[in-house]
């Protein structure tokens, strides 16, 4: 699994700030790209401009990369801003410019973190980045799950290679608010996705792809999952893969004791997780006739 190896969690001058309940230090890291591996390693490079995410959500595999244990039982109650990320990354894009001249680099923003979480609104840390990318020109690709991003829609309409992936684990609000309380409505996602891609260019000039990430699937309430399924018609594609503690062995310390909790509330879907995983999959590619579908780590590559 890919994690975060360039971090400095020390700082000559470390600032600390509270954002809610969250604790926000500013640190220096050492670079700002990572050579890409586990699921993405199709790509060059990851970028992650913040560590931890105030989203907190209670499956994320991010939690085990915490610096510490105490760290990782206290995930989504803190986050460090990367304050010399956009210093970096010039110097890193540069570099690569210099190395290759033929091929822009092809970069994942983000795997450990969301780079629109809240912060962001005040930081704009990640807007500053998209500033230095368009220069360069990569094959970049957004992780997010928040409505935050169309803030920048100035920035993405310029990239002329882009894919937006919005994460959206379950068709059902009350499973969201159980597994991801402090993350935005799947109504504001499925909004801000449509929102994006009616505005930024798509043509013989400008590649630009649209995904929602169905990654893990979430108990979803059979009176909400047509409903929920036909309103991925807007994206070109989707992605779906079953619950971690289900999956690839890497991700299983990842997923939380708080889920694994919260799975009890959910025994009607996870007694026949099996079964209801592969209706809903079979059900995406019968009513998404014009969406690809895609399954685990294939549905994370550009192209």
């Amino acid at each position: 699994m890919v994690h975060d190896r360039n971090l400095s969690t020390h700082s000559d001058d470390p600032q600390e700030e509270k954002l809610g309940n969250t604790t926000i230090r500013s640190i220096e890291a050492k670079s700002i790209l990572n050579k890409a591996s586990g699921f993405i390693k199709a790509y060059d490079f990851t970028l992650n401009p913040y560590k931890g995410c105030q989203y907190g959500c209670t499956y994320c595999y991010a939690a085990a990369f915490s610096p510490n244990s105490k760290m990782r039982e206290n995930w989504g109650n803190w986050a460090m801003v990367k304050k010399n990320a956009a210093t970096l990354l010039e110097k890193e894009l540069q570099k690569w410019a210099n190395n290759h001249p033929e091929r822009p680099p092809s970069i994942y923003m983000s795997t450990v973190t969301d780079p629109y979480q809240p912060i962001e609104t005040k930081k704009k840390l990640t807007r500053s980045l998209l500033e230095i990318m368009i220069k360069y020109q990569p094959t970049l690709v957004i992780q997010t799950r928040t409505p935050m991003i169309v803030r920048d829609l100035d920035l993405l309409r310029k990239f002329k290679r882009i894919r937006i992936n919005m994460s959206i684990p379950t068709g059902s609000e009350r499973v969201r608010r159980d597994f991801e309380g402090r993350s935005p409505s799947i109504k504001a996602r499925l909004r801000a996705i449509g929102f994006l891609k009616h505005n930024i260019p798509c043509n013989e000039e400008y590649d630009s792809r649209f995904s929602v990430t169905i990654t893990p699937l979430l108990p979803t309430f059979p009176e909400d999952r047509n409903q929920f399924i036909h309103q991925l018609q807007t994206v070109d594609r989707v992605v779906i893969q079953p619950f971690h503690q289900f999956s690839e062995r890497s991700l299983v310390a990842g997923t939380r004791q708080q889920a694994l909790d919260i799975i009890d509330k959910y025994q009607w879907w996870y007694n026949e997780e099996a079964m209801h995983y592969h209706s809903f999959k079979e059900k995406l590619k019968s009513l998404l006739s014009d969406v690809e579908v895609f399954e685990g780590a294939s549905g994370f590559g550009y192209d």
